[in-house]
């Protein structure tokens, strides 16, 4: 049997090393909103393209950074995959635009801010190009 102490210092030192959801990382969360948001952009606005190449890159070291911080590939799946997160994600991207001045539902809104974020070379506009 393990005495108290010594079993308290293991739930300690167990309930350390338990990871917050992928959502409250932020270095994760927020660039996954940035991708959504030049996806989102690329998919509405004829005249921007998405850098597809830039953009594989840039999810394979999120993912990589992921790992590194202790999440397993099913974990990072989930978070990814998940529908709940996908319109938690939305809901972020629709606030973004909106904080522009900007309808996220209009494409030419759209197309003004990914010109916008392009010109500035935010990480939403590294992700996309002009047509």
């Amino acid at each position: 049997m393990m005495k108290p102490f010594a079993l308290a210092l293991t739930l300690i030192a167990s309930s350390a090393s338990a990871l917050v959801p992928l959502r409250e990382v932020k270095e994760i969360d927020h660039n996954m909103l940035w991708v959504a948001i030049a996806i989102e952009i690329s998919d509405k606005c004829g005249s921007i393209a998405p850098r597809t190449l830039k953009g594989y890159a840039f999810l394979s070291s999120l993912k990589d950074k992921a790992r590194s911080l202790g999440y397993s590939d099913d974990e990072i799946k989930t978070y990814v995959s998940s529908a709940d997160e996908k319109a938690r994600i939305r809901k972020l991207g629709e606030a973004y635009v909106k904080s522009k001045g900007l309808d996220p539902r209009s494409a030419e809104d759209l197309c003004t801010l990914g010109q916008a974020e392009i010109a500035r070379s935010s990480q939403i506009g590294v992700l996309l190009r002009a047509k």
